[in-house]
């Protein structure tokens, strides 16, 4: 059983330290990571094209463990999010 990381913020200038060190308190074992700047114009296209997110679930296993900082990291809307709980729980995560 793994401890999979999951850290994203909204614009390139934000940084991710503050959640790499929540990671490092939990102790997990993979950390995927995105800086996505999403605009209102863009962000359909942004819960399609988030590589490190859609990613994770391949990497994820069951048994595996997904730690986030804060639901709002995961999902940028309802939908969006429970798209992607749907797809790990198929996966037993």
């Amino acid at each position: 059983m793994s401890k999979i990381g999951y850290i994203r913020v909204s614009t390139e200038h934000q940084e991710t330290a503050r959640q790499q060190e929540i990671m490092c308190d939990y102790q997990v074992d993979r950390i995927f990571s995105e800086k996505i700047s999403v605009s209102t114009q863009n962000a359909l296209q942004f819960a399609k094209d988030r590589p490190p997110l859609r990613a994770s679930p391949n990497y994820v296993r069951e048994g595996d463990t997904l730690y986030v900082e804060s639901i709002s990291r995961l999902g940028r809307s309802t939908k969006d999010l429970l798209n992607i709980i749907d797809t790990l729980t198929e996966k037993g995560v």
